[in-house]
């Protein structure tokens, strides 16, 4: 045994819970020393390698591959075309639900944004097929491409994000406008962004024939199987998917992307197990992204300083051939007090790929504009910009009218302040400079994100020697799953973490749900906890009705599970070990199942958020507008806290996120061709090492009796929410300068005009 998990015994020991327990994850070894097997890892045998030809432009028709010169390659096996490809059960443009895209599986010949799949290579090795992908040279009958958010004709959408309204006000912001002492009205412009996980969308896709057995990295298994069970044609359950570890999913790997069903499909037209894995360039169009946003934003303050209405107009896009827009405004019904909000839309069709959930979606691209527009309207209102958004803290929800299930945010404002020095802050900017005449600029930001829960269900079996097994189809994105999850499961069933095997990562086992929505460790945890209690609940019926147990009678009174033990309630003194009950019923093993769901009439009644705040330094260079963020400090009220350790590295990994959002990330679309010009990780820039400062994250306890039972909120996404404007309110603070459009870049500072 390691000497951390000694320590971790120790801990176990000394709290009497394996909840709350900051423990190394589970399979961090296993990732680290390279013996974690992700989906690409697999080679069955007599595999063939498959390669995507993409197409090179944004609109149009292909009108020849040559097919000859790619199949004289002596190790091609085969092409996939729209003409030979299999029949699928099911038209890859139908849509029965919000939850399910569009795929472009070789339906036609038509083009619809740069990088869509146009054809399939499958070889006997990895460079035959690359090589035979350049060789079908595909040629083009080209149209002009629709690029950009003025690309296209604009209208109002039916929906945004999953169902949400496209309108939505309450009070009479036109009045509130009309009765403000001071008005703030400014445009902030949000890039397109794209998923960029270590691990690349694959699949390793095996038929024999109407079962399927696949290999490939996904946040849904059970959603995967009903979408390929629809598109093959088979049952469910003939679909076995093996995702034990994914390399990063941040919502672009919850459905199955296109890519991954072409691998399917190249396998079944070959008869052989076929592996598809994209290359970096191929992730920027078939599998997501966060779409570009245009937020037009409209704050009224009273002279006190209270806000009299807030209005968020966005503009967005989605694809020309199927609907998700970014829910960026939405983000305005919950964070400030003002008795008059509204948020609209409208949205244009672009020669893009279709966007989907991007880390934080909507509330990533709406915080960042609503939080630098709460900064200057606190300075268009003399007011320190934390003294404003405490003056404007919101003790219900101010769209709905209901109160919070639990709210922390003023502790987080008062526990982050005082760890980053706030209350030496000047009021004008352009104040502070450090020894190398560097300019400094502190900035705030509220972070907020939903508490959600989807469903799911679990297993719990108590052995006769004493040991547990716990099963959910659960995925670890990276979050640290495999150990959280145990730790639920573990607690519920009163036992140490090392005598509990928990098995997750297949198919085969109960449905977890999805791991998404900053939801997964609520739902999937939920589930294993039921279960948890559920077995117990029949070990402790055996031993009650027992004459010989030490427990025999106290049905009435009831039991507790305490270190492989049950014993009274009312005397824990009495009881026997779960090993005794069993062996005496004659029973190898016992189980139960357990399902995890939203309270509805909880969900009714209350607004259920994780609260935050972010407060970031920066250094700039006058001369040379180079920025760095030289400090961040967090400070989050996220209901219970499963394990600090991976609770705390999931708040970092977010932070990050808003330090790439803020300076780095976005995608540069040629308007020409609508190919996207930076599509590699040399270009696309995301943080590295030396951008990322001295990071702290504050865990504010909280606890919430209505979240759920186990009074958990989700911590995955919070993160980005609050970072980004605090780095950019900091960077006005710095250099006077207001940057309304993101990244900020080195010529919006140095910029005279």
């Amino acid at each position: 045994m390691s000497e951390i998990n000694l320590t971790e015994n120790a801990l176990h020991r000394r709290h009497g819970s394996n909840i709350g327990q900051p423990m190394t994850r589970r399979e961090g070894v296993l990732k680290v020393t390279g013996a974690a097997t992700y989906a690409a890892d697999n080679h069955p045998s007599g595999m063939l390698y498959a390669v995507c030809v993409t197409s090179t432009i944004a609109r149009g028709r292909v009108i020849g591959l040559d097919e000859a010169a790619a199949r004289a390659h002596p190790r091609v096996v085969d092409i996939m075309t729209t003409g030979n490809r299999p029949d699928l059960a099911m038209d890859p443009d139908e849509k029965s639900n919000p939850f399910m895209f569009r795929m472009d599986l070789l339906q036609n010949d038509r083009v619809r944004y740069a990088g869509q799949p146009i054809a399939v290579v499958i070889a006997e090795t990895l460079e035959a097929a690359t090589e035979g992908a350049a060789l079908l040279a595909p040629r083009y009958e080209v149209e002009p491409a629709l690029t950009g958010l003025d690309g296209a004709e604009s209208f109002v959408p039916q929906a945004v994000g999953v169902g949400g309204p496209s309108h939505a006000e309450t009070g009479d912001v036109e009045e509130g406008m009309r009765a403000a002492h001071r008005r703030v009205e400014a445009t902030y412009e949000t890039p397109a962004q794209y998923h960029n996980a270590m691990e690349p969308h694959c699949v390793v896709a095996v038929w024999d024939g109407d079962r399927l057995s696949l290999d490939m990295p996904t946040q849904g298994m059970a959603m995967a199987q009903q979408r390929l069970a629809g598109l093959f044609g088979i049952a469910p359950e003939n679909i076995a998917i093996r995702s034990p570890y994914l390399g990063g999913g941040f919502g672009s790997k919850g459905f199955p992307a296109g890519p991954q069903v072409l691998g399917i499909m190249a396998a079944r037209l070959t008869g052989r197990p076929v592996k598809l894995v994209l290359r970096r360039e191929q992730m920027f169009g078939p599998v997501g992204h966060r779409a570009a946003t245009r937020q037009t934003l409209r704050i009224g303050i009273a002279g006190d300083g209270g806000l009299t209405a807030i209005a968020n107009h966005t503009r967005t896009a989605s694809s020309t051939f199927d609907d998700f827009f970014e829910p960026a405004a939405d983000v305005a019904h919950t964070l400030y007090a003002s008795p008059a909000i509204r948020t609209s839309y409208e949205a244009v069709r672009l020669d893009t790929g279709t966007p989907l959930f991007m880390r934080a979606p909507g509330e990533a691209s709406g915080s960042i504009a609503l939080e630098s527009a709460i900064d200057e309207a606190a300075y268009a209102a003399a007011m320190d910009p934390l003294e404003f958004r405490l003056r404007n803290h919101a003790d219900v929800e101010p769209m709905s009218g209901k109160p919070f299930s639990s709210k922390r945010l003023k502790d987080c404002y008062a526990q982050g302040a005082e760890r980053f020095g706030w209350s030496g802050r000047p009021l004008e900017p352009r104040q502070m400079r450090d020894a190398d005449g560097l300019l400094v600029g502190w900035g705030v930001g509220t972070a907020t994100f939903p508490a959600v829960m989807f469903q799911a269900n679990a297993r719990a079996v108590i052995r006769r020697d004493g040991t547990a097994r716990i099963e959910t189809g659960a995925h670890d994105m990276g979050q640290g799953a495999w150990t959280s999850l145990a730790q639920i499961g573990a607690d519920a069933l009163g036992l140490h973490i090392d005598e509990v095997e928990f098995r997750s990562g297949t198919s085969d086992l109960p449905d977890a749900g999805i791991a998404g929505g900053s939801g997964h460790t609520a739902t999937a945890g939920m589930a294993l906890h039921m279960a948890g209690l559920n077995v117990l609940a029949k070990l402790a019926e055996i031993a009650t009705a027992d004459e010989r147990s030490p427990l025999f009678g106290a049905g009435n009174v009831g039991t507790l599970a305490r270190d492989g033990r049950l014993v009274r309630r009312d005397d824990e003194s009495r009881g026997e070990s779960f090993s005794a009950i069993l062996e005496r019923a004659g029973l190898a093993e016992i189980e139960a199942s357990g399902q995890g769901a939203a309270d509805g009439a909880a969900q009714e009644a209350y607004a259920m958020h994780a609260h935050g705040a972010v407060f970031a330094e920066v250094r700039v260079d006058p001369d040379l507008g180079q920025i760095r963020v030289s400090r961040l400090v967090g400070a989050f009220a996220a209901g219970r806290v499963i394990n600090p350790k991976l609770v705390e590295s999931q708040l970092f990994g977010g932070m990050i996120w808003g330090i790439s959002f803020a300076l780095h990330e976005h995608a540069v679309v040629d308007r020409r061709s609508g190919r996207i010009m930076n599509a590699d990780l040399a270009e696309y820039h995301i943080p590295v090492n030396a951008d990322v400062p001295a990071l702290e994250a504050i865990l504010v306890h909280e606890d919430d009796p209505h979240v759920n039972p186990l009074g958990i909120k989700g911590v995955g996404e919070i993160g980005v929410t609050g970072t980004g404007g605090a780095i950019a309110n900091a960077v006005w603070h710095a250099t006077g300068r207001r940057i309304r459009r993101f990244p900020i870049a080195l010529s919006d500072l140095i910029h005279e005009g």
